[in-house]
């Protein structure tokens, strides 16, 4: 206690702690640290035709408006930043790119307000050495993030905007549904489609990044990430992560002698490179992904095919009320039963049709936000009677 108050002393221990703790040229290789996002148009996985046709444009450095729409997770936003730096570079970017996401506040005030402020600056030729290593065009761009969440007078205030100052500004409109976008504002732009990533491609990705970073995986771990992603890359990349903390949670970075880095403490990398610990298995993925065991769809399933002269009424009800008292999430029970069922030999055809017209109904349901349990409990008993036809 009496050296708390000691002001010397407590000074001579925060040295001492400065000394022993790792040098800041050591860069951590923490796989749970922020994934980067490309650098460049070439580090974009997957959209091909896409990535195409912007280096195209990039040459002339004459940019139209743009729409990106595809689904989350497909590389839309990392796709105009990497733009952005190709066309400004690190420095220019920080004033002449604007980004808005959907945290924040876009209703028809900002619009008038905050964007259009930002989209009347006339910006000249750069003279700076950037210049003759970047395009550096005279105009700015705009990113609005997650667009389909703007409100109809939001979307309506910024189309004269973009009319008005289309000469030193472009606009960037990213969204997951086109559709909620007002045809005025997408007639606008130019439409780039960002497909859900194939496993090829998603596989090759995942690898690169486990290597690079010296996880170990098991085989079939890759397939189990891609299955479980369902074409979102970030998903997947997230539940690399998370599942690289798991199996090595104490990783840290020290230089030897020779001024090298290695991994100590069961650590994930040699100094040669070579992966050690322990590796990443699909059991793991598949926790971390929330996926229900095999068994306990199929018996559920099992419960639900008809029985003659019985009810499948109680057994149904206590398989249910067992999955959602162990927390498993009813949009993930969904899920695997339509792919258990739509897939299914043994089911015709008509019941297939039948039965995908009630998880539709209760897919929306859910989306609502209906009670999990009595949807769930809803969806098994109606696939039951289906089956019993």
């Amino acid at each position: 206690m009496a050296s708390f108050f000691d002001v010397a002393a407590r000074r001579a221990a925060a040295v001492t702690a400065n000394n022993n703790a790792v040098p800041s040229t050591a860069k951590s290789k923490d796989p749970t640290r922020p994934v980067p996002r490309p650098k460049n148009l070439s580090d974009v996985t997957a959209q091909d035709h896409t990535i195409t046709v912007l280096k195209r444009t990039l040459q002339s450095s004459n940019l139209p408006h743009m729409l990106f729409y595809g689904p989350p997770g497909t590389g839309k936003t990392s796709t105009i930043l990497a733009l952005a730096k190709e066309l400004y570079g690190p420095e220019l970017m920080k004033t002449r790119v604007l980004e808005l996401n959907a945290s924040d506040e876009r209703g028809i005030s900002i619009v008038r307000e905050k964007v259009k402020d930002f989209a009347r600056i006339t910006v000249s030729n750069a003279t700076t050495l950037q210049s003759s290593t970047y395009p550096c065009p005279p105009y700015k761009i705009i990113i609005l993030d997650e667009a389909d969440s703007m409100t109809q007078d939001a979307q309506s205030a910024l189309r004269r905007t973009m009319e008005t100052y289309s000469k030193i500004t472009r606009f960037c409109l990213i969204c997951n549904y086109v559709t909620r976008i007002i045809d005025p504002l997408a007639s606008r732009c130019s439409k780039f489609r960002f497909k859900p990533l194939d496993e090829s491609n998603a596989r090759t990705r995942l690898q690169e990044i486990a290597d690079a970073e010296g996880v170990a995986v098991e085989d079939g771990v890759i397939e189990a990430l891609i299955r479980v992603s369902d074409g979102d890359l970030r998903k997947a990349i997230t539940y690399l992560q998370s599942a690289a903390r798991l199996h090595n949670p104490t990783k840290h970075v020290v230089v030897d002698k020779d001024g090298d880095e290695e991994m100590d403490d069961d650590g994930a990398k040699n100094v040669d490179g070579t992966s050690v610990g322990e590796s990443i298995t699909v059991k793991s993925i598949e926790e971390i992904a929330g996926v229900i065991p095999e068994e306990s769809i199929d018996q559920l399933l099992k419960a639900c095919e008809p029985r003659k002269g019985a009810s499948t009424y109680p057994e149904v009800a206590k398989l249910v009320q067992d999955i959602i008292a162990d927390g498993w999430s009813a949009s993930q029970v969904v899920l695997q039963l339509y792919n258990k069922l739509v897939f299914d030999d043994v089911v015709t055809a008509e019941q297939k049709n039948d039965i995908v017209m009630i998880f539709s109904e209760i897919d929306k349901r859910l989306a609502d936000g209906s009670d999990e349990h009595l949807q769930i409990l809803d969806l098994a008993l109606r696939i039951s009677a289906v089956l019993s036809k």
